[in-house]
């Protein structure tokens, strides 16, 4: 398992606004990553080093968006102002968390603007709402060269750590592991584990030093 990404909901002036803010801290530009059809979302992607990537995400006005898990919880958090939503990691074979969360995968794609289609699966959304510490799980069906982040490598930019509130053990026990680094190539910081969990910040290092948002 690996850190595939994390996810910043926009906040009250749109997907646009939100991501010129992040984009003058971390010194990169966005593209714009498509609309997710099954989900009714849109983003906009910050690619980043070592194969992880940030995006902006918004609720469209459609349907999708009030009846599948991913476009509730993007809508949710923008309603309540907006950030950080929540965290994704990759994974090489879903049926492992298939079965240990007794439900399957469902369809992702979305167009970039190089016009090709990405494809994937992912389950998890639903604990995510359910407990916003815990991330949901990708599988990607197209090659990695098509990987979001694959824009990104010369960006110098990269996340070194997150800051969750909640429980580790609850983590673990959540991604089917015993690991005491689960997830190896990040830092975790965990906080206010008696407090209401969730993504609390990320830390990028980027040319001119760390930043947190």
């Amino acid at each position: 398992m690996h850190l595939d990404h994390v996810s910043f909901a926009s906040e009250h002036d749109g997907l646009q606004a939100t991501a010129a803010r992040i984009s003058e801290k971390l010194g990169i530009e966005p593209y714009d990553g498509g609309v997710h059809p099954r989900f009714g979302t849109r983003n906009l992607i910050f690619p980043l080093a070592d194969g992880h990537y940030l995006e902006v995400v918004e609720a469209l006005e459609h349907p999708a968006a009030l009846s599948t898990p991913f476009g509730q919880a993007v809508r949710a958090r923008s309603e309540l102002g907006g950030g950080w939503m929540g965290w994704c990691v990759s994974v090489s074979d879903l049926a492992p968390v298939e079965e240990r969360l007794e439900r399957k995968a469902v369809d992702g794609n979305r167009t970039p603007d190089d016009g090709v289609e990405l494809l994937w699966k992912q389950i998890g959304v639903k604990g995510l709402i359910a407990d916003p510490q815990l991330p949901f799980f990708i599988h990607w069906l197209s090659p990695a060269t098509q990987h979001p982040s694959a824009r990104g490598a010369g960006s110098g930019v990269t996340i070194s750590a997150l800051e969750i509130a909640g429980d580790r053990d609850r983590l673990r026990e959540w991604l089917g592991t015993d690991e005491p680094k689960p997830i190896p190539e990040i830092s975790i910081d965990w906080t206010a584990p008696h407090g209401t969990p969730g993504l609390m910040s990320v830390t990028f290092e980027t040319p001119n030093g760390p930043v947190t948002l």
